[in-house]
C-alpha cells in the first residue's frame, strides 16, 4: 500500500476534513503509543499503520 492509498482510505473512513487531524491526535497501542502520522513519519509501512487504524476504528472487514 502506498501513502496515497492510505490517505484515501482514511478520507473514506473519517472524511477529508477529519482524517488528518485524527491521524495526528489519536494514539494507538498497536503503533507503540504513536499516532498514525507519527508512525508514518517514523517509516512504519502504510499497510501496517492502516491495520492499526482499521482495528482502532472497528471498521468492517471489507475495508481491511
Amino acid at each position: 500500500m502506498r501513502h496515497t492509498e492510505f490517505w484515501a482510505r482514511m478520507d473514506d473512513a473519517l472524511g477529508e476534513g477529519y482524517a488528518r487531524a485524527w491521524a495526528r491526535q489519536f494514539v494507538m497501542g498497536d503503533l507503540d503509543g504513536r499516532t498514525a502520522q507519527e508512525a508514518l513519519d517514523d517509516g512504519v509501512p502504510p499497510k501496517e499503520v492502516w491495520a492499526a487504524v482499521w482495528k482502532a476504528l472497528e471498521l468492517p472487514a471489507r475495508e481491511r
